[in-house]
């Protein structure tokens, strides 16, 4: 039970297997192999093991029902969570943490951060939940004082000698300083940890981030592509990250199909400023221009139509040096009509005029 708790679990599992020659029945030790095998391999052979021992388990043994129908919901990935776990709030303690995490998974924030608010944290699993509960609300309603208590609790684990050099310990210093913004100081300690967490969508989730906060844009790509999570995968704190990598890395037709993706709403009007301004950063001024175009469709604001004046000349600049295709002179024209601005028949005036002299289709 000791290297269980010190997440020893293959040790843990050798010094069990000795005990349990001696007591092959043993309730408490076929539990603890029960537990080491879903930390070392899954639920479902965890729950092998505990289906032997209940199915030989005398009826003097009925305290212990409580424990193991505990532990089949947490083996089962959650399975029955909402029957099992209220009645042993007060029965077995990890229920309460379980079923906190249980309504995290399933986005019911609130029910998480009621079952944990009037608890008073005394081990490292129930200061980090008590730290994730306030970010996790803190972020949903843009609370200020929820995050600044959740990064207290995170530093508080994380610089705390006992679990500083764990990885729940690191996870934790990574979340501080990202609540902080401090996103260099998140990567010293998600670099350190990157090894445990090849295929974890949720690390990263916030690796890719950190790395686009950064600058490292090509990394921060390459991270993001490999996550699988479809939740993840069409939240906007992902598209527009993705979005920007694709810019920065020179890919802006892919943003673009990103936003085309997307149905219409206030989360694609952002996307759309992003690859707007972005683009327009980057020399990238054909896709700039579409961006402006819908932007100033779906809002007549003159900064919309500046920053479409400035992509569609840069196109025609680009075109005049060879850096863009021919063919876009017909796009460039079309968006330019889309506005009724005295400027326009200028500016379309003169590309028009060059187009006639080098024989350029319009």
């Amino acid at each position: 039970m000791c290297y269980y708790k010190l997440d020893y679990y293959d040790v843990s599992q050798e010094v069990l297997s000795v005990y349990l020659q001696h007591y092959p029945d043993s309730l408490i030790g076929v539990n603890l192999k029960a537990c080491n095998h879903f930390r070392l391999y899954n639920g479902k052979a965890a729950e092998a093991e505990l289906k032997a021992l209940t199915e030989k388990m005398s009826p003097n043994l009925k305290f212990a029902d409580c424990l193991l129908e505990h532990n089949l919901v947490v083996f089962r990935n959650g399975e029955g969570a909402l029957q099992v776990f209220p009645p042993l709030l007060d029965v077995v303690p990890e229920a309460r943490l379980n079923l906190v995490i249980y309504n995290l998974r399933n986005d019911d924030i609130v029910a998480a951060f009621n079952l944990m608010k009037d608890m008073e944290p005394s081990t490292p699993q129930e200061y980090i939940l008590k730290g994730i509960v306030n970010a996790a609300l803190g972020q949903d309603q843009e609370s200020r004082e929820h995050l600044k208590i959740a990064q207290q609790y995170f530093q508080l684990v994380g610089g705390s000698a006992s679990e500083c050099d764990t990885i729940p310990g690191r996870q934790c210093m990574a979340s501080c300083f990202f609540l902080l913004k401090q996103f260099e100081d998140v990567l010293i300690y998600l670099n350190s940890i990157k090894g445990y967490f090849y295929n974890d969508d949720t690390f990263n989730y916030n690796y890719g981030q950190a790395k686009v906060a950064t600058g490292a844009f090509e990394e921060a790509e390459d991270i993001l592509l490999m996550i699988q999570n479809e939740k993840f995968k069409n939240e906007y704190a992902y598209l527009s990250h993705l979005a920007r990598c694709y810019i920065m890395n020179k890919k802006p037709r892919l943003a673009w199909e990103l936003y085309l993706k997307m149905e219409t709403s206030s989360e694609s009007f952002s996307l759309l400023q992003l690859i707007a301004n972005d683009c327009y950063k980057m020399n990238h001024y054909f896709f700039s221009a579409k961006a402006f175009d819908v932007l100033e469709r779906l809002d007549p604001n003159p900064e919309y139509w500046e920053g479409k004046r400035g992509a569609c000349i840069g196109v025609f600049q680009q075109i005049v040096s060879g850096q863009e295709p021919k063919e876009s002179f017909r796009d460039v024209i079309g968006m330019l009509r889309n506005t009724s601005n005295p400027q326009v028949e200028y500016i379309i005036r003169v590309m028009k005029k060059y187009a006639k002299e080098n024989r350029l289709p319009v």
